[in-house]
C-alpha cells in the first residue's frame, strides 16, 4: 500500500483534521487504526513486517534490523500520536518448532 492510499483512508475514517502519525518507509507493514476510549485513534504496524522490510529493503542482517528498528523506530518517541507497533503471537505450532 502506498502512503497517499493510506493518507486517503485515514482521511476518509478520521476526517482530514486529524493528527495520525505514520511511520515512514513501512507502508508495506501498516495494519491499519487502533483506538482507545477517551484517546486519539494511532497507527498501528506488524513490527516482524517492519523488521522483514529493514532486511529486505536496506540489506541488513536481521539482527542489525532488530537493533536499528528498536533505537530509531520503536525508540521514536513523537508525541501522543506516536505509531503503536503490534507483535503476533506465535501459533503454538511455530513455537514448539524452536
Amino acid at each position: 500500500m502506498t502512503k497517499e492510499k493510506i493518507i486517503d483512508s485515514i482521511i476518509e475514517i478520521e476526517g482530514e483534521d486529524n493528527k495520525i502519525q505514520l511511520a515512514d518507509g513501512f507502508e508495506d507493514a501498516y495494519m491499519g487504526l487502533a483506538t482507545q476510549f477517551t484517546k486519539p485513534p494511532l497507527a498501528v504496524y506488524d513490527r516482524s513486517k517492519c523488521i522483514q522490510i529493514l532486511v529486505d529493503r536496506d540489506g541488513m542482517s536481521e539482527e542489525e534490523a532488530e537493533e536499528y528498528f528498536q533505537f530509531n523506530v520503536e525508540g521514536s518517541w513523537v508525541g501522543d500520536n506516536t505509531p503503536l507497533f503490534f507483535e503476533p503471537l506465535k501459533l503454538i505450532d511455530e513455537l514448539e518448532k524452536l
